[in-house]
């Protein structure tokens, strides 16, 4: 502390406002406390503990200088402030001792000694005595060596000043926020919201969403993670992932922000209860997956308080609903209500007024305070929003308003409560939110799916299955229950497929919407350049120290390759000059007549050299030589040294490439094992990637802070839970491998290669043995046997994925135990996945909760869709079986992944998916050369949004323009997928004019919406379309073999199936 700085500006400021307050308190209420006081002692004891909130002594302190000041006294007279301390708080204090010009300031230090004589508290008490009445924090009861050897002195003095309470008035000084005082809440206010909207929100809803089992206490703490956790070498900074989302918080100073109590997590299952005050603990029960939860946290930044709590719901009733509702009006009531000169207990009665009014019942169960006073003292019991306090309100003042119902009860008897709390500052009209974000019903309520109470429609990112070719419709349009003569089956279901489809690009075209501003707000105008990504930094190398360590060869004035210091020294003009590997391009000879020609080529700028070119050199403006040639008799030594030096360059380039991809591979720490007892195992399990050697099963065991693997052979392999990405459970319902699979933040080694995949499995078949001569078959015929063996085989598959799945859940938990946030498990949609080929040779593809992996064999692929900014659908044609599919990710400085000869069959599925997960997406009929695409977009990522973003790849419309032609097609014909995919392209080659659209439009009205006396025009308009497409068939011999063995498919079909209207209509 002996480096403390004082700001002497903020303290003269507050100490003129103090004795301004103090002479015009008889004419100002807030201060009439002190109207009639002759001097203010403020007692500052021992610093109080963590568990206890501070006094307003030590708030009073910190508002006054900045720091708190334990074991010291404050003696405010007129014009004149006395302070006494020991003699180091008075070596800090001395900084302000001329900062006030017409207040003298006197400082009283004590010396350390114990028996050295010191007139200092004598002084101080002589001075403290003169005074009749005193104003004092009279509830406040310090402790401290100073304050009983302060209470002995006044004890045993023979003149005793009258003590009054001055915490009115304290309240009023502090509650007032002057410009920086707002502007440190208004920080503390950014930090809260955004770690509502981009932490606490999102998992709350990601654990409801997956019925996560954690505690609430275990939430409540990997909330507090945000902030950092650890010490010395362990610990960890800031979680930058989520507060760079958050708005304001550029040049935010870390130190100083903390939280104000411990995170508050409720649900229906906590044993305290819906208790809604802030010193409730959360419990270290399991968080409930239905009903009403409750979070609370506050954040302090440069000691000002902010608070925010907030009410989720799973499954509300009308009831529920309505309440919440209310509660959410009513606030912006009082925001238009409380404002500079309304009285506390006006705010609570405009409160329940409005209840009274709007929902009568709840009168009794709203609560008996509807908040309080914050800034540098969270709660200031000087101003709480009850019925009795008459404290005005006044212009600057930071309100913690809190809104809630206590005590209600549901149709089954279960008890809740409904709590939202924002922080909000007083204007001389209104009040306004500091606080905000996550508080509509479309954001904390969320609805159960009807087909199941388990699943949370409320942006459930277990993608939907939605039937858009062939599905039976959801309902049918019916009067008194029988369907409606015009409205036929297929009609019905084309409507369900349209109300889908819009629903798809309208959500499409938000999220291209989302997808603009982000980029908007997420790259600067100075932003962008390389995406962030450092350009090539120039290497010095170094062949030689010094002549000393030149080789001994160099006398000869030959050429020598030294490999040693992967170096060539050349002889020029008598001189032996080494020159590095590293600057010679390449080096060939020619043979001319009797000589042999030596030509060595040297690394210099402008060279158009392929990758080369952008080289960085120190000085590229330096003379550089560009070759060397040597000329000699002596073939056959020129040829040896023309190999020694590519092989050297072969070697060193092989060196840089190796450095390169090794560049990421982290050192991992060291894995502590657990003690006490045996870890937790999983038996006969393999590794891939495979370990050197024979192939042998080994074990895989968890402890404290990671997974070791150990093989038969004693090789192991160590990873820690702190660099999981992603944990996976396979099961071995379609496959021969049950697999736990272990994504990783950064690779490791494993053998001589690097890993971010790391698998376990085990296979799942086992020796088949032959019970021919068994007992059995004695009694048994036919397939008995092997219908025993199936249902045995069956049994064995379901035993091992309870097994490796129970294995992989206790991996998940002891990883969400060891980082101090949670690792879910998870677990692949086999139902969507699909075929493509991501490498070299076709996989297929599993969505899960957060990827898109392939784990069944290596190459393996885990694809974060979190991390993906777009996707790009190419080679979307009708006539073409297969189309592509391009991830573009985030970090642009990353290649795009191309997945390719996807069926067309299952576009519609990739569709929906993509959709579901929040994943804008575009169409295109051609591959696009991403390579320069993203080039230019790293070259200025802000230029590319400024100038219209990814709208260029088309986004939704080019979705929606496919569509309309589709569902035109599938409303004129009845056919197969494949069928109607080669009807769809003959009428788009036959109207591609622009006529396409009102052909949909046509096809659409015949079994749409028409008359049902026009029935006999179906006929006819089918009939004169098969004729148009014949003629076009016949005439177009030029179009794919492909093309026309499809065209005559639906044709026929088509055919048949008007004839066969055509019978039924006579």
């Amino acid at each position: 502390m002996a480096d403390t700085q004082l700001n002497k500006t903020v303290f003269a400021a507050r100490v003129k406002r103090i004795f301004e307050c103090w002479a015009t308190a008889k004419e100002n209420e807030d201060y009439e406390s002190i109207s009639d006081a002759d001097a203010l002692l403020l007692v500052a004891g021992d610093p109080t503990s963590d568990d206890e909130p501070m006094r307003k002594g030590s708030c009073f302190q910190q508002w006054l200088l900045g720091y708190e000041f334990p074991s010291t006294l404050f003696l405010f007279q007129k014009n004149k402030i006395s302070i006494l301390c020991s003699a180091s708080k008075a070596k800090i204090l001395s900084q302000i001792e001329n900062a006030v010009k017409s207040v003298t300031i006197e400082i009283l230090a004590r010396p350390k000694g114990k028996d050295v004589s010191n007139e200092a508290l004598p002084k101080f008490l002589a001075q403290y005595t003169s005074a009749k009445r005193v104003g004092s924090l009279v509830k406040e009861n310090p402790s401290g060596k100073l304050v009983s050897e302060w209470q002995s002195v006044v004890n045993e003095s023979s003149s005793k000043p009258e003590l009054i309470d001055m915490t009115p008035a304290i309240s009023a000084l502090m509650a007032v926020k002057d410009d920086e005082e707002i502007k440190w809440t208004q920080m503390a206010a950014n930090l809260t919201s955004t770690l509502l909207k981009y932490l606490v929100a999102p998992k709350l809803e990601s654990i409801l969403d997956k019925e996560s089992k954690i505690t609430h206490d275990m939430l409540a703490a990997q909330i507090e993670t945000r902030l950092g956790s650890g010490e010395g070498s362990t610990a960890k900074g800031p979680d930058m992932k989520v507060w760079s989302k958050g708005k304001g918080l550029e040049n935010v100073d870390w130190p100083s922000v903390e939280f104000c109590y411990p995170p508050i997590i409720i649900s229906k299952s906590s044993k305290s209860g819906y208790d809604l005050r802030y010193t409730v603990e959360s419990s270290d029960d399991n968080i409930a997956h239905k009903g009403v939860f409750i979070v609370g946290f506050g954040m302090r930044y440069k000691s000002y308080s902010t608070n925010i709590g907030r009410t989720f719901i799973v499954d509300p009733n009308p009831e529920q609903e309505a309440q919440y509702n209310l509660l959410l009006a009513l606030q912006a009531e009082l925001l238009a209500f409380m404002k500079d000169g309304v009285a506390a207990r006006d705010v609570y009665q405009h409160a329940v007024n409005y209840i009274k009014e709007k929902m009568p019942d709840l009168e009794k169960s709203f609560v008996k305070n509807i908040g309080f006073a914050t800034g540098i003292e969270f709660r200031d019991a000087g101003y709480i929003l009850s019925a009795k306090n008459i404290r005005l309100l006044r212009r600057n003042m930071v309100l913690n308003l809190s809104l809630g119902f206590t005590g209600l009860s549901d149709s089954s008897g279960q008890k809740y409560a409904l709590n939202v709390v924002d922080t909000v500052k007083i204007e001389a009209g209104k009040a306004s939110l500091m606080t905000e974000g996550v508080k509509s019903p479309k954001d904390t309520l969320f609805f159960l799916t009807p087909d199941s109470d388990d699943e949370k429609e409320k942006k459930s990112k277990k993608p939907p299955v939605i039937p858009m070719k062939n599905g039976s419709p959801v309902k049918q349009k019916t009067i008194a229950g029988k369907v409606l003569r015009n409205q036929t089956r297929r009609a019905a279901q084309d409507e369900v497929h349209q109300t889908v489809l819009a629903k798809l690009i309208e959500h499409q075209r938000e999220l291209h919407e989302n997808l603009q501003s982000q980029g908007l707000a997420k790259f600067s105008e100075d932003g962008g350049g390389s995406g962030g990504k450092e350009g090539k930094g120039w290497k010095k190398f170094q062949s030689y120290k010094g002549e000393g360590a030149l080789p001994a060869e160099v006398e000869k004035l030959r050429i020598f390759v030294d490999r040693k210091a992967q170096t060539v020294v050349l002889p020029i003009h008598g001189f032996a000059v080494p020159f590095h590997i590293n600057t010679i391009k390449n080096a060939s000879k020619s043979d001319e007549g009797d000589f042999t020609y030596l030509r060595i080529n040297f690394q210099t700028p402008g060279q158009l050299a392929g990758k080369k070119e952008d080289s960085p050199f120190e000085d590229p403006d330096a003379t550089f030589i560009r070759s060397v040639s040597y000329r000699s008799p002596d073939g056959h030594r020129l040829d040896n040294i023309v190999k020694q030096i590519n092989d050297l360059k072969k070697e060193a380039n092989k060196r840089e490439q190796q450095k390169k991809e090794m560049a990421d591979v982290v050192e991992q720490g060291n894995l502590v094992e657990v003690k006490g007892r045996r870890p937790t195992k999983m038996p006969e399990a393999f590794i891939r990637p495979a370990l050197d050697g024979k192939r042998l099963p080994g074990e895989v065991e968890i402890h404290q802070n990671g997974i070791r693997y150990l093989s038969m052979g004693s090789q192991k392999v160590d990873i820690l839970f702190s660099n999981i990405k992603h944990l996976f459970f396979q099961p071995c319902d379609h496959e021969l491998l049950v697999i736990v699979h272990l994504h990783l933040k950064a690779p490791i080694m494993i053998g001589k290669k690097k890993a971010f995949d790391v698998q376990f499995f085990r296979e799942a078949t086992d020796v088949q043995f032959d019970e021919t001569g068994n007992r059995k078959r004695k009694h048994r015929y036919g397939d008995e046997d092997e219908i025993e063996m199936e249902q045995q085989e069956r049994k064995r598959r379901a035993l091992l994925n309870k097994e490796i799945k129970a294995f992989a859940e206790k991996i998940a938990e002891a990883a969400s135990t060891s980082n101090g946030e949670t690792l879910e498990l998870d677990i692949p949609f086999r139902e969507l996945s699909f075929e493509g080929v991501p490498f070299r040779t076709s996989a297929r593809l599993q969505p899960t909760t957060e990827c898109l992996v392939h784990l069944t064999d290596p190459p393996f692929l885990v694809v974060t869709l979190s991390e993906i900014e777009i996707a790009s659908l190419e080679r979307v044609q009708y006539g073409l079986k297969q189309f592509d599919l391009v991830f573009i990710f985030k970090d642009f400085t990353k290649p795009p992944l191309h997945i390719n000869s996807i069926q067309s069959t299952q576009m519609d599925d990739v569709k929906n998916w993509l959709d579901s997960v929040d994943i804008p997406m575009s169409e295109g009929p051609v591959n696009l050369n991403w390579g320069p695409i993203m080039k230019h977009i790293n070259e200025s990522p802000f230029e590319f949004f400024q100038g219209g973003g990814w709208s260029f790849l088309g986004g939704a419309t080019g979705v929606e323009s496919d569509h309309s032609d589709e569902s035109g097609s599938e409303s004129e014909f009845e056919a197969d997928p494949e069928e109607l995919e080669a009807s769809a392209s003959s009428d788009e080659e036959s109207n591609y004019d622009g006529s396409d659209g009102s052909g949909s439009d046509e096809s659409g009205s015949d079994f749409g919406g028409g008359d049902s006396s026009d029935e006999g025009d179906d006929w006819d308009e089918l009939e004169r379309k098969a004729a148009k497409s014949d003629q076009k068939r016949a005439d177009g011999k030029k179009a794919s073999r492909s093309d026309d063995s499809e065209d005559e498919k639906p044709k026929k079909k088509a055919a048949a199936k008007t004839n066969g209207k055509s019978k039924a209509k006579r």
